[in-house]
């Protein structure tokens, strides 16, 4: 995604406001240190965020299975769910005072078009689909070059199994094989009829994951089928926020087979944002074995001689569908860079 280009008066506007939000952070870094000395504060302990409300954010002490709401220092830079952390208990509010370096990162962007993370530690990103609406392999070839681009596992999930009919029968059998043949993992589901949760269950215990895909796959309806008690959740840990604050950022829940699933409509939202060319190949598995023994460095991998992914294409190693995927993808993310 381009970055919006600012006029010289908004550019000017959006740094007195950054500005601004850099004293106030200063100020309360100040005001929480008088309120809350040393002498106050307990020991350090190892805590996850569990969610995120602005100025301050809900941490969890895993070794109690308690939550405490707390002020975070501002030169730690951005908390976000899923972060590990360091804090010390107060009264009423503890303090963070250190964060542990992140695993992966899931980003968006801003109202500016800048990358913000909206997630930290994710190790599973769920593609979720389903026959409506019609689910398309360039959107899933997307996701998965997305996720395959910071580094996360990704797997697919066909919800809805109970709606395939003739319409689609044949082209989400498609789907489940090609994906299934390239190594990823495929589960078959229906929240509606609770089917294949004990597989998607054990795809997701002992680690944490989030779900994404386009509105209306179900989403909801598998992560309220993983996770019945999360609206209880969710006003629990509102009943512990003082003032009007409320929190609209993602949110950790663990599941009670095991793992974690951090959830919101940002993140169910997810997509390719901000790729370079390279590492949308690289998104590519199957690709990767013949990059850098094309010929030419600066290889298009449209009609250069010795191309050697036009070659593993002449092999039967890849297939047209998905090399035209890359190229749909790259001509969308990088116009006049696909070589077409």
């Amino acid at each position: 995604m381009s970055k919006r280009k600012l006029s010289r008066r908004q550019a000017w506007r959006i740094e007195k406001i950054q500005k601004e939000r850099e004293k106030r952070a200063a100020r309360r870094d100040e005001n929480t240190g008088e309120r809350l000395g040393e002498s106050d504060l307990g020991p350090e302990i190892e805590g996850l965020i569990v969610t995120h409300y602005g100025t301050q954010v809900m941490v969890e002490n895993p070794a109690e299975q308690t939550l405490k709401r707390c002020h975070f220092r501002s030169n730690l830079g951005g908390l976000v769910t899923g972060d590990r952390v360091i804090w010390r208990d107060g009264n009423p509010y503890g303090v963070v005072v250190a964060r542990t370096e992140r695993d992966s990162a899931l980003m968006r962007p801003d109202p500016y078009g800048d990358l913000k993370t909206v997630a930290a530690n994710i190790d599973r990103i769920v593609i979720v689909i389903a026959p409506y609406p019609e689910p398309h392999f360039n959107l899933v070839d997307r996701y998965l070059v997305a996720a395959e681009s910071i580094g996360i596992e990704p797997a697919l999930v066909i919800n809805k199994v109970d709606l395939i009919d003739d319409d689609q029968r044949d082209k989400v059998e498609r789907i489940h094989a090609l994906y299934a043949g390239l190594g990823y993992t495929v589960i078959l589901a229906s929240a509606k009829r609770d089917e294949g949760l004990l597989p998607l269950r054990e795809y997701l215990a002992h680690y944490t994951s989030v779900f994404v895909g386009q509105s209306g796959v179900g989403k909801s309806s598998l992560v309220n089928a993983l996770l019945p008690d999360a609206n209880s959740r969710v006003g629990a840990l509102s009943e512990k926020q003082t003032g009007t604050h409320t929190t609209t950022s993602a949110q950790l829940y663990h599941i009670d087979t095991g793992g974690d699933l951090i959830d919101s409509p940002g993140i169910r939202e997810f997509g390719l944002w901000h790729i370079e060319p390279e590492d949308v190949l690289a998104g590519f598995k199957e690709f990767r074995p013949y990059i850098g023994a094309c010929k030419f460095r600066d290889c298009s991998h449209s009609h250069e001689p010795g191309c050697a992914i036009l070659q593993a294409l002449d092999d039967g190693e890849i297939s047209a569908g998905r090399l035209a995927g890359y190229r749909r993808i790259l001509a969308d993310l990088h116009p006049g860079r696909s070589g077409y």
